[in-house]
């Protein structure tokens, strides 16, 4: 029986370990980009964007939807958000998030597809393109990032109520930002069983 339970959890046991380590690549590129996004405002003496964990979802939910589209290296239209017909997912996105059209509005998506996400291209295409105005603006404050295979999206926030990102609801809790407990739940069950 042990053996059998073995076999069939392995597979399992794999996908985690393979999901886990893609999402810490993805997290590394983010947090790579912040800083020299924080960098490149620190030489135009503008404060550093803290990050925001509203906007880091919407920014997932948009990498993740243009995920399959080709990718052209080249920067999208200077997006903000409330143009919901610019991103037909626009309103699901948003409701995952728990956010309305009315927090994000004063916001800024900026998508950007790069091959293979290299470092040095992906910040050149916020800095050197006209997403550079959004990153020299003052009235950002706050910053998502998100990344699926080609794509790079930056979501800038204000302190505006327009633009703050805040819950929709503050008594929803927002789950899809907080998947720790079910992965190292998931993990422990996984070791129990391979420990039997």
């Amino acid at each position: 029986m042990t053996s059998l339970a073995r076999y069939l959890l392995l597979p399992l046991l794999l996908n985690f370990v393979l999901f886990i380590s893609h999402t810490v690549k993805c997290a590394d590129e983010e947090q790579n980009l912040l800083q020299q996004i924080n960098s490149y405002r620190a030489s135009l003496n503008l404060t550093a964007l803290k990050e925001n964990d509203k906007a880091k979802c919407l920014a997932d939910g948009m990498a993740d939807n243009f995920k399959d589209q080709p990718c052209t290296n080249t920067t999208g239209a200077n997006t903000v958000p409330g143009t919901e017909s610019q991103f037909s997912d626009y309103p699901n996105i948003l409701a995952k998030c728990h956010l309305n059209v009315t927090t994000t509005r004063d916001g800024a998506i900026m998508p950007a597809c790069v091959p293979n996400l290299n470092p040095t291209i992906v910040l050149a295409n916020f800095t050197d393109t006209q997403y550079a105005n959004n990153l020299n603006d003052t009235k950002f404050t706050g910053v998502g990032i998100g990344s699926k295979n080609d794509w790079i999206v930056v979501v800038l926030t204000t302190d505006t109520p327009e633009g703050s990102y805040v819950t929709a609801d503050n008594n929803s809790p927002n789950f899809a930002m907080q998947p720790g407990p079910v992965y190292y739940t998931l993990f422990l069950c996984v070791a129990f069983l391979l420990l039997m």
